[in-house]
């Protein structure tokens, strides 16, 4: 039986897009396009489908290594499931002039890139996209990916060694370096005032130079001078975007997020998830404004319940899916449904992924949009035109401005002077 939402919150869905889709059997479906998953068209069909849904941003999903169904050890050696993928920041860059108001969120590990570039990246992003950018932090454990770079050695992990205390070392080390990362980019997105350029043909003046400042950012695992390469991005400070199974992941997206992912197995798990995250960031003394949360699902979907069973059971017999978050497999109603009672949890909306592309992202939007439009519970056309304001979020000053106000955004506790 439908519901009705009556919150009066507006709804916030993402996707969560991840070559043919987030099934390992996905490629095999009929309505897959395995031959182009590498091609420009490709990424632009499954982008414009999902702005033409309103969604609020896209992620794309990336790794210094190749897919390594959720083991940590390193890549698979199998061969029946997509093995490849393009660069996330790349994918975006060129989404954006495909696109016009739908925000794109890349994932860029902390781990083996330099903060440096990953500001120039996505400042570069939010210039060509004109305020729809955001950052997908990841940190890496695989031992084969810290191989491809060389910069550092991690140990070979399984799942059964996390609880270790050599495994928590190095996660507190990943997330510490993650969350320098952060504040390095952060100060170099604001190390251009935002009048700093003059272009002044008459006089020969472009820039200001006072305007312009180094971060001087001296921490354990960064030494960054500035300022930036690139002028301040349109936004301020593009979205920063982290996904937490546990507490640790979840205090660091409290230090240095906008946005934090989640993975609740059921209404009265998303209740526990959001009062985590507020733990998190009571903990470490939040004062930008509160994280928003969305719970992550993997979304098979049809026409009616025993249809939507059936495709999942289909795929699995072809290749079982193990997942981090729940999987949904139902029809549009009925997700609208779920997804409505876990948001009264707390839940400020849902990053959806779905199982096979494209089948299931326009399930989403030909079939879940309008449901939840039906409902009241998600918008009817965009407003907001910056991805910052579609969360709710103020565009904040350069911290280096005078009078500048820097609690608008996230810093963490200990970072460097």
């Amino acid at each position: 039986m439908s519901t009705s939402d009556t919150s009066g919150r507006p709804l916030h869905l993402a996707v969560a897009l991840d070559g043919a889709g987030w099934h390992p059997a996905a490629w095999r479906e009929p309505g897959a396009r395995p031959a182009e998953l590498f091609g420009a068209r490709y990424w632009t069909g499954l982008a414009r489908t999902a702005e033409r849904g309103l969604l609020d941003l896209l992620t794309i999903e990336d790794g210094f290594g190749l897919q390594s169904g959720g083991h940590l050890a390193g890549a698979e050696r199998r061969t029946d499931r997509v093995q490849g993928r393009l660069d996330a920041s790349l994918v975006a860059a060129f989404l954006a002039p495909s696109t016009s108001r739908i925000g794109l969120v890349p994932t860029v590990t902390t781990t083996h890139t330099e903060p440096f570039h990953v500001a120039s990246a996505l400042a570069t992003l939010d210039h060509d996209s004109h305020g729809r950018a955001g950052w997908r932090v990841q940190t890496s454990v695989r031992a084969d990916e810290a191989a491809h770079v060389g910069r550092r050695t991690i140990p070979p992990l399984r799942r059964a060694d996390l609880g270790t205390p050599a495994a928590r070392r190095l996660v507190a080390e990943l997330f510490g370096e993650a969350a320098d990362a952060v504040e390095v980019v952060r100060r170099l997105w604001d190390s251009w005032e935002d009048d700093a350029e003059i272009r002044d043909a008459l006089t020969g003046r472009f820039v200001d130079r006072d305007k312009l400042h180094r971060v001087d950012f001296a921490g354990e695992h960064f030494g960054v001078a500035g300022p930036s390469i690139v002028p301040r991005p349109p936004q301020g400070q593009p979205l920063v975007v982290s996904l937490a199974h546990g507490y640790e992941a979840a205090l660091l997206a409290a230090r240095v997020g906008d946005v934090v992912l989640t993975t609740p197995a059921d209404a009265d798990d998303a209740a526990r998830v959001v009062a985590q995250v507020r733990a998190a960031e009571h903990a470490a003394g939040r004062t930008a404004p509160p994280l928003r949360v969305l719970g992550d699902v993997v979304v098979v979907l049809a026409a009616g319940e025993a249809a939507a069973r059936d495709r999942l059971a289909r795929l699995d017999a072809l290749d079982p899916l193990s997942s981090d978050a729940a999987v949904l497999a139902t029809t549009p109603a009925r997700l609208a449904d779920t997804l409505l009672d876990w948001r009264r949890a707390g839940l400020d909306g849902f990053r959806l992924r779905p199982a096979v592309l494209p089948t299931d992202l326009d399930a989403v939007v030909d079939g879940l949009v309008p449901e939840l439009q039906a409902r009241g519970a998600f918008r009817t056309s965009y407003g907001e035109t910056t991805l910052r304001a579609r969360f709710g979020l103020p565009r904040p000053v350069s911290r280096y401005a005078d009078g500048a106000t820097p609690a608008l955004v996230p810093t963490p506790a200990g970072a460097g002077a």
